[in-house]
């Protein structure tokens, strides 16, 4: 939650949609999105990656539909997980038609590119009768030969320029269940083209930095143009594309919009990066921390600093602090103020059960709050 006037984010307005029952724009909260490297028509593989992105936060889940075989898995798929399921189409109008009929929530779907204006009804069809909505997906890399003859290279205006054909073919058959995105591999090129496609339209838009590298330099990547688009208010839905497994993609998306006060879910760890004063291993306490700690869902933060420098002042921001002390001992702050000291000796346990404690007693004061706010909308609506 952001307490201050220099925290808040003014949001882009763009309309709304869903993807299955997880609204996407307008007032809602920016959704974390990650894709399943399993072969889809393997459908015990596939559900299990989608179980850990889960368990990791995931909101939307894509899969990749290329063939026959990987359609007629997805109604597994749909039926053993808990998250919408987007299918991944890029040609094929047939495999879109097979995927809105299996449940899919979302189609990834470039209309411009699957032929006929009649095979562009058919699909259209096909997401309006089973409450599919619909994702166009531009990317740098597969732009239309007339684009690239065009600007002869592919820059911001190409990529809007697609996103804005695609989306007026869907306008013109009274569908507007879509969200675009404009992919680039080039941190400049992608957050230039949203920019000016979020200028250009209020559509909601599915961002990310598309090809972004392995895990630590993909992060890095995908945080600086991401972080960017999104403190300035742009962003509904958010894709960490990294080469490596999605569980890790959802972990980084929700660190960027932890980061920004956007969403709010876990433990946000606040630490040092240690030095010589340090009372005690701060990179071996805050990874075992990490690890002990990821089990919890409900926000809260906790500061973790290795001496008495910058320890009280950052405890001041946190719900739980600990700083490093003298003679064995460290001390604990509760809600900004001293509070007790702890053995060295049982530090971590020690934090784990304050953590757990502090975060049921959280968990419960948020949903009071919940509870009294739907039974004033419901006493509202009775009064009318």
């Amino acid at each position: 939650m952001s307490y201050r006037p220099y925290q808040q984010i003014e949001r882009r307005k763009s309309r709304q949609i869903h993807v299955g029952r997880v609204p996407v724009g307008g007032d809602a909260p920016v959704t974390v999105q990650t894709m399943t490297n399993t072969l889809t028509h393997d459908a015990q593989a596939t559900i299990a990656q989608i179980r850990r992105a889960e368990v990791a936060g995931v909101d939307i889940v894509r899969v990749s539909c290329p063939d026959e075989a990987s359609t007629a898995a997805l109604a597994e798929i749909v039926r053993e997980v808990n998250v919408p399921i987007v299918a991944d189409i890029h040609f094929h109008y047939k495999r879109a038609i097979e995927a809105a009929q299996a449940g899919a929530a979302c189609l990834r779907i470039n209309p411009g590119n699957i032929g006929s204006p009649e095979r562009v009804r058919e699909v259209v069809r096909a997401a309006r009768e089973h409450g599919c909505s619909i994702r166009i997906g531009v990317n740098a890399g597969s732009l239309e030969r007339h684009l690239l003859e065009k600007y002869g290279e592919p820059n911001p205006e190409a990529l809007v320029e697609s996103a804005l054909e695609h989306a007026k073919i869907l306008q013109d058959h009274d569908f507007h269940e879509f969200k675009i995105s404009v992919k680039a591999s080039d941190v400049f090129l992608a957050v230039a083209a949203y920019q000016q496609l979020a200028d250009a339209c209020d559509h909601p838009l599915h961002i990310g930095i598309t090809e972004a590298g392995g895990k630590r330099a993909g992060t890095v990547k995908s945080a600086i143009g991401l972080g960017s688009l999104l403190w300035a208010g742009i962003g509904d839905t958010v894709r960490v594309s990294l080469s490596a497994e999605p569980e890790e993609e959802v972990l980084v998306g929700w660190d960027i919009l932890k980061s920004l006060g956007l969403r709010h879910r876990g433990v946000k760890i606040i630490s040092c990066p240690s030095c010589a004063r340090q009372g005690f291993n701060v990179i071996q306490t805050v990874a075992t921390l990490e690890e002990r700690l990821a089990h919890i869902e409900t926000p809260l933060s906790l500061s973790i600093i290795g001496c008495v420098v910058n320890g009280p002042g950052e405890a001041l921001m946190t719900d739980i602090g600990v700083t490093g002390g003298g003679s064995g001992r460290h001390m604990v702050y509760a809600a900004g103020r001293q509070d007790h000291t702890m053995p060295a000796e049982a530090m971590v346990e020690h934090i784990v059960d304050l953590v757990e404690a502090k975060a049921k007693l959280i968990q419960a004061e948020m949903d009071t709050a919940k509870a009294a706010e739907l039974a004033a909308k419901t006493s509202a609506v009775a009064a009318e």
